[in-house]
């Protein structure tokens, strides 16, 4: 497109797309980090909603003995909870399951698995009780027939997991706000720069009768092209990071760290980034040559 002013060989504009794209790395990276953990968060929130832990331990000894007598146990705890109101189902986790969950810390052997371990029983309510349960009630009812026996209830811990995520979430969105904030400042420097820089062509443009808003639109141009280039390239440096986190995630030991993903809504927003700091650089560059063009003589 016909343009009046050289921009696009000005040396000051050429250090906007290096900005621009340093600024989109760092905001893609925390964003995807923010919504990353927004994900974690929300499985583990569905999948404890509703549903209860207790907690049977195993009757003293090592022999076959003390292994009937901590089944009879766990197969009277599961009578009991499956008698209480709201209670849809209850699974007792079988014994391969709990060597599952422990494995990452104590790992396995003959020895780890002669040890009297608690036996763990998944309790689900039934829909629309999960808000109605009484927690103390159905533990107050266990251990009245299991002795030691214990509910854990999840709203607790996941209430103050929610809340960090919440946190963690707010921490992402000022930062990219901060790096929008970057940006907008840069652009308005170089735009500066290259309004000096051009000064009596511009005084020329407007002896011919060439209007502010005429002049703010090359300017505007000229940053969204910039913008485009910086703003591209920094997510495209943004993606071998961040699949390089995924990777390192997926090689720690199962339970440990949970899987780490994104949904296409995720890469939705992360792509508008660039997109975004491209428009903020052109609304920028705008704004900044009206008002200074309204200010000369």
């Amino acid at each position: 497109m016909h343009s009046d002013l050289p921009l696009a060989r000005d040396k000051t504009a050429m250090l906007v797309p290096v900005l621009v794209g340093v600024m989109v790395f760092l905001a893609v990276l925390a964003a995807a980090g923010a919504l990353a953990l927004g994900n974690i968060l929300e499985d583990w929130r569905r999948d404890v909603s509703g549903s209860l832990t207790a907690q049977v331990p195993p009757v003293p000894g090592l022999g076959e003995a003390s292994r009937v007598a901590t089944d009879e146990r766990v197969a009277q705890a599961a009578a009991v909870l499956r008698a209480q109101p709201g209670v849809a189902s209850v699974r007792v986790l079988a014994e391969a399951e709990l060597m599952a969950l422990v494995e990452p810390w104590i790992g396995t052997g003959e020895l780890v698995r002669d040890l009297p371990m608690p036996r763990l029983l998944d309790i689900t309510l039934k829909p629309g009780a999960a808000a109605r349960a009484n927690p103390g009630q159905l533990a107050q009812a266990l251990r009245e027939a299991v002795p030691g026996a214990t509910v854990d209830e999840h709203r607790l811990w996941l209430g103050r997991l929610m809340d960090l995520g919440e946190a963690l979430g707010a921490l992402g969105l000022a930062v990219v706000l901060v790096v929008s904030g970057a940006t907008a400042v840069a652009v308005t420097h170089a735009t500066r720069a290259a309004l000096a820089t051009y000064r009596p062509v511009i005084e020329v443009l407007h002896m011919i009768g060439a209007q502010d808003e005429y002049i703010a639109r090359q300017f505007a141009r000229s940053a969204l092209l910039q913008g485009l280039k910086g703003g591209m390239g920094g997510f495209m440096l943004a993606l071998p990071t961040l699949a390089g986190v995924g990777l390192l995630a997926d090689r720690v030991e199962a339970g440990l760290v949970p899987s780490v993903s994104l949904s296409a809504l995720d890469w939705a927003v992360l792509l508008l980034l660039p997109l975004g700091a491209a428009g903020l650089a052109m609304l920028t560059a705008r704004l900044t040559v009206l008002r200074t063009l309204a200010c000369m003589p």
